[in-house]
Order: C-alpha cells, then structure tokens, then sequence
C-alpha cells in the first residue's frame, strides 16, 4: 500500500487507472509505484513506508477505536485490549514493530488496533476508507484550548517506551525514567496555538465521516474517569442497520400467551406464525406422506417421534416464505434432546423468549376456558364471558383445560425448563402476567434488530 502525504483527486486516480487499463502491466503495483514517481508534478513526495502495510492491511476486521488527540488514554488502552498502537511517531520511529513477520504474528492473535492522532483531516479519513479501514469506535477527547495548552507546557516523553508524562499530573515514580524524560519538540505555546487552530477547523469534516461511530469524552477531568468513559464506549457494539431475518422461539407454560404473542408478531411483521401442534394436525388433513405417519400417534393420543416432528419442522421452515420473512415458533423444542435436534439441523433462532406465569394465574386462565362447538370461538367464564345466554348454554370445556390435565402438562414442562433455560443463555424473560400489549410492547423492545414490516419490504 502507498501511503501519500498530499490529498489524491479523484482526476488524479482516474489518470492512474487509465494508465493501468491501456498498458495492462503484470505488476500492477510496482506500475503505480512508478506512475506516482514519475507523474508528481506538484513536488509532494510519496511514502512507501513498510510499516504502513503491514500495520493497516492485517488489522481492518479487528479494528478497535482511533482516537483524536494524542493521549496516555490511548496507551492505556492498547495495554488493556492487548491491542497495538499506531501513531505517526510509531509509524515513523519504532522500526522494530513493523517487521514483516511481527505483524503475521499479531494477525495470528488476532489484536485489534488503535490508531492515534490520524486522521487529521477529510483527505486523510478518505483515504483509510478507500482502503479498506473503518475503525469500529471513534473517541474524541475535548478540552478547553487554555486547558490543552497549559498541559502541553508540562508534557514529557520517555524515549524508551514512548509513553507520554506530565509534570503535575502524572509524574513517573521511577527514578531512572524520571532522568531519561524529555520535553517534546514543537510544544511551545504558538506551536499548540497553531496546531489547535488547524485541528479546530479540520474536526467538523472528520466528525461528519465518523459520527455514526464517534464519541465525544470531556479530558479536562481526571484521567481516571476519561479512561473509564473511553473504555466503556469501546467494549460496547453498535446496532447493526443489515437486514435482518427474524427466528424467535417462544417458551412458556401452558396459558402464557405464546399463541396470542406470535399472533400479534406475525400480524404487524408478516412473519410466518408456526405452532409445532397445528403443524402436525395440518400435515395430517392435508394426506401429506410425513402426515400418514404422524396421523396415528396423533389419533391415539401419543407423543410424535422426534424424528417426525424434525422433519416436518425442517421442511416448513426451508419454505420461501419462511426464508424470507422470517418465523416464530412455539411448542418446539419441549426439552434439551430437541433443542440439540434443531441446532444439528441448522434451525437457529436469533431471539429466544421465555414466559413466566404465576400456578395460580396459569389456573385461572385455563381451567375457565370454554369453547363454542358451533363457531369454534373460545370464551373465558371470567374474563370473555359468551355475549348470549343461548351461546353460553352450549359451551364446552376442552379436557385438556381440566385441573389434573392442567397440572400434568405443567409438570412436564416444568421439568424441562431449567435445561432449556441454560442451553438458550441469551433468552429473554416476559413477565406474562400482564396486559397482552404490554407483553407484545416488551417483545418488541427486546428484538434489538429492526423486523422486517410489512411496508417495509427492503428488509
């Protein structure tokens, strides 16, 4: 990579890539060395510096943060990551960092970077971008220029290490480091002035390149507090704008809402709402071959194999539809063995929500539940009683919502749920003891990644 001290044109690279295209040369790199010698008109000199190279191109992946302003923060911070440091002394002087097969060694440890003091202006941003560099984080220390230049005035650097001193603030307690200290050149009032002056004025353009990414940390107040805020701010991750396809897996004890839940998911999202149990029954009426095997457990009131029921999933959830837009699934896995199942057979969820429900909410809610033979609408005695006497007289209760059926299923799920609970470390919680907005508002909160809507069909 060569790196130039001057601004390219775009008029500047077009020559260059026309040059390459008409002469086709079999070193293209060694081509534009060449060309960039021979064509620098204006007299600016060109760096093909090693240590660039092997400094920038390994780290783009792992790139931590670049800092503005030179900094003992952004010393402390590489030591604390483990990270390496680049600074144009660094870049310019410390010749024993940028041996070839010392930046293969940081690449095979996979250290991140933090760059310091560049960019310093549009260009130079431009340039790390045309590159391949985008720094994760972006930290911007700011200070009141009285302050910045008063602090200058006690500055020192330790020629060995490069680390940076201040006579009043942060003096070494080291003897032999306090003798080998030396006060930085061009540090003399007008020199900060003027360096102050330009930063000043190039910031507002690096600032509109980075800002999705940049944090802004007041350094006139202990460093302590500057280096707690800096690495906060550094171990965060930034939301991602990619589109994103939603996988939720919804647990929960019998009567906590999950069918109302991904009902109202699907509704707003257009995600595919697949219930394990109905897709079973649809299999069955529908005479699919998966369905004559599945019909006899399910007439005889027995579990469906897992295999059956694997198969089944892993077909629907292949469809277009599901690919597409996404899909909340509920009643599958009911214990670890399955949740392995489906990891196995690549079916991962990116959101896994667990419902909590209190026994005695859980029994209010289903030993009340009453169904209408005729229209198939379900009531509750309390709380959705049936809007007419004559409705009300032919409603009928599920066996399933009796009391020992109800406590049975609980038992079993319950015997499950710890497991699941520690294979889905990253699940979320939902108090389902709550207003069902509520419930579906926190939901929403949850899935940090935007869904994709119905009118909003680019995701």
């Amino acid at each position: 990579m060569a790196v130039l001290n001057f601004p390219l044109c775009p008029i500047y690279f077009q020559n260059m890539l026309e040059e390459l295209l008409i002469h086709k040369p079999d070193d293209p790199i060694e081509f534009m060395i060449n060309h960039l010698k021979q064509n620098n008109d204006d007299g600016n000199s060109v760096f093909l510096h090693p240590s660039k190279k092997n400094c920038f191109i390994f780290f783009p992946n792992v790139s931590t943060c670049i800092f503005f302003f030179s900094s003992p923060q952004a010393m402390w911070l590489c030591k604390h990551f483990n990270a390496i440091r680049v600074s144009q002394e660094t870049l310019l002087f410390k010749e024993v960092l940028m041996q070839t097969e010392e930046a293969k060694a940081y690449k095979e440890r996979n250290q991140g970077w933090i760059l310091e003091g560049f960019p310093e202006n549009q260009e130079q941003a431009w340039m790390l971008q045309s590159s391949g560099i985008f720094p994760r984080h972006v930290v911007m220390l700011y200070a009141p220029d009285t302050v910045l230049i008063e602090r200058s005035g006690g500055k020192r650097l330790d020629p060995l290490t490069q680390e940076v001193f201040h006579t009043t603030f942060d003096w070494p307690s080291d003897p032999l480091v306090q003798e080998r200290l030396v006060k930085p050149e061009d540090l003399s009032e007008q020199e900060v002035s003027k360096n102050l002056l330009e930063y000043h004025r190039n910031f507002p353009d690096i600032f509109h390149i980075y800002q999705k990414v940049l944090k802004s940390i007041n350094a006139d107040q202990p460093s302590v507090d500057v280096l707690s805020q800096a690495l906060a701010f550094v171990q965060t991750r930034h939301r991602s704008a990619a589109p994103f396809t939603p996988r939720i897996l919804f647990f929960g004890p019998p009567g906590s809402g999950k069918s109302l839940q991904a009902e109202l998911i699907a509704q707003k999202y257009d995600v595919v709402n697949i219930c394990c149990g109905q897709l079973l029954k649809e299999a069955v009426a529908d005479n699919t071959k998966l369905g004559e095997l599945v019909k006899p457990y399910i007439d005889n009131g027995y579990p469906v194999p897992d295999n059956l029921v694997l198969k089944l999933l892993t077909e629907r959830l292949s469809a277009l539809d599901c690919l597409t837009n996404g899909w909340v699934l509920s009643g599958f896995p009911r214990d670890v063995k399955q949740a392995e199942q489906l990891q196995k057979a690549q079916i991962n969820a990116n959101r896994v929500f667990f419902f909590n429900l209190p026994y005695e909410s859980i029994m209010e809610r289903l030993s009340q539940r009453r169904t209408d033979p005729v229209t198939g609408e379900r009531y509750h005695t309390t709380l959705r009683p049936a809007p007419t006497p004559e409705i009300q007289a032919r409603l009928r209760q599920n066996p399933k919502d009796e009391q020992g059926n109800i406590e049975k299923r609980l038992n079993i799920y319950y015997s499950h749920v710890k497991a699941l609970e520690d294979f889905y470390q990253d699940a979320f919680y939902v108090n389902a003891d709550q207003d069902p907005f509520v419930i579906f508002e926190f939901i929403e909160s949850c899935i940090i990644k935007p869904l994709p809507c119905k009118n909003i069909r680019s995701l």
